[in-house]
């Protein structure tokens, strides 16, 4: 296998979606942003996540710093298109962006979801060992269920070439 397409040592990890909740609610990056995944279903389709604002997570007009904001969506996407398609496949994030919509004040949340019909298409889409790199988007809310950042997702995923095959080229 080519060195672009090695993944982390985590990656072989198999968890189970409560104890990944409990290990991403204690990494520092969320525990100093104040993300708290909130709940990730078992089979991997949906996530949620909510972030109250704080003394270390606002902004100089005391609104949620927009980093803190893009930090909570971050890893998601990823995580469920990869648990869902098993160690077969790379998948990264390609690239992101986010739109700031209102000013964050007080909790903010974000749910992702992924469908069947999403993973089928990627499957499809990387059978053949190209590359495919789908888009996603979530909202993030307030209290009031207000759009207050939209982040734009893409991802990069790609099927490892089979041993028999990598052995051969």
């Amino acid at each position: 296998m080519s060195q672009k397409l090695k993944q982390g040592f985590m990656r072989n990890v198999k968890l189970g979606a409560g104890p990944l909740r409990l290990l991403m609610n204690l990494w520092p990056p969320f525990i100093g942003a104040g993300i708290h995944v909130e709940r990730i279903s078992p089979d991997y389709k949906e996530a949620s996540v909510r972030m109250r604002l704080g003394l270390l997570n606002r902004n100089y007009m005391g609104t949620h710093f927009g980093g803190s904001l893009f930090a909570m969506t971050d890893p998601f996407f990823a995580l469920l298109v990869m648990h869902n398609l098993g160690r077969h496949y790379v998948v990264w994030d390609r690239a992101s962006s986010i739109d700031y919509l209102l000013p964050g004040r007080g909790t903010v949340r974000a749910h992702f979801s992924i469908t069947a019909g999403e993973i089928e298409d990627i499957r499809r889409a990387t059978a053949s060992g190209d590359k495919y790199e789908p888009a996603f988007t979530v909202d993030v809310v307030n209290r009031q269920n207000e759009v207050v950042a939209r982040v734009h997702k893409t991802l990069y995923i790609r099927r490892k070439p089979d041993r028999q095959q990598a052995a051969a080229g």
